[in-house]
């Protein structure tokens, strides 16, 4: 069972909001900026009642998705959170067509793992057809039995 679908699995969790909620932010490229996109995405997830492991893994998508797009992209990079019903969705722009790919980094390697990392804990992930914007969507825990 992947650590997302145990979270999904878990004892009752707080139910979220009944609205949806958004936040969407855009940047120059800047590595400095990745820290300043956890942050940002952790205080919407308090807002929003997520919390625990299922936030962990939300920022950590966050914070991979980001850096690949301030490391890879093309211009200005666009971070977009959104919840809705059961779904978290986070999705990162980065103007550049080359799609962001799942990869088998070595024990030596220093990078390579991020799209792993976002593919183990999320319970979907794509790219968009243009290739420019990433997405990675969680189970957000709702009320009800």
């Amino acid at each position: 069972m992947t650590p997302a679908a145990s979270v999904a699995s878990a004892a009752p969790a707080k139910p979220l909001p009944q609205t949806a909620g958004s936040f969407e932010v855009s940047f120059r490229p800047d590595k400095t900026r990745v820290g300043h996109m956890r942050t940002i995405t952790s205080a919407f997830l308090r807002k929003w009642d997520v919390g625990g492991p299922l936030a962990e893994y939300i920022v950590l998508a966050v914070s991979e998705l980001v850096t690949n797009a301030v490391q890879h992209g093309c211009g200005e990079v666009g971070l977009r959170v959104r919840f809705a019903a059961s779904e978290l969705r986070i999705e990162v722009s980065d103007g550049n067509p080359q799609p962001a790919e799942l990869r088998c980094a070595n024990d030596d390697d220093e990078s390579g793992r991020g799209m792993s990392i976002v593919a183990f804990f999320s319970k979907d992930w794509g790219v968009s057809e243009d290739g420019t914007m990433t997405w990675a969507a969680f189970r957000a825990p709702t009320g009800g039995a």
